[in-house]
């Protein structure tokens, strides 16, 4: 199935900047892997963050869809709901291969993204989703053993 994107420009994000795109190509960036919505740690004294296979409730965990992307900032209020205004400070916790943080450290889409692949397929068959991986929110008592190293 072929990327379903009416966009002004085939490689718009090749020369616009993450704040000059318009809302059609904001969400096109999204390559819908779902590593967003995993559970992530922070050590407190380093900083570093950790990233578990534990999903947010709203996460399909069949479609790697969320089922409240509307209301998700309302229904789960720790949500990073990302903007071209709020992306910078939001990088840290974004996994390494998201779109959003590629573009803003001045790195380009991978070959499996469906804006260069052409197809939303790619993402699961490169490895490079959530789906089949994660786990439900009411299945992990302890997040500290759900720790991988995947996203």
């Amino acid at each position: 199935m072929r990327y379903p994107m009416a966009l002004e420009s085939p490689l718009f994000w090749k020369v616009k900047s993450l704040r000059s795109m318009g809302p059609d190509e904001w969400e096109s960036l999204c390559d819908g892997c779902a590593k967003c919505c995993l559970h992530k740690l922070e050590d407190e004294g380093s900083g570093q963050l950790f990233y578990t296979n534990v999903a947010c409730r709203l996460l399909d965990l069949e479609t790697c869809r969320c089922k409240g992307y509307a209301r998700r900032a309302s229904l789960v209020p720790d949500c990073l709901v990302l903007s071209p205004k709020t992306v910078d400070a939001q990088l840290a916790w974004l996994p390494p291969t998201c779109a959003y943080r590629l573009l803003a450290e001045g790195r380009d889409l991978p070959w499996w993204h469906p804006l260069v692949s052409g197809s939303r397929s790619t993402v699961q068959s490169s490895g490079n989703s959530a789906c089949g991986r994660a786990v439900a929110e009411d299945e992990a008592d302890d997040l500290r053993f759900h720790l991988v190293d995947w996203p």
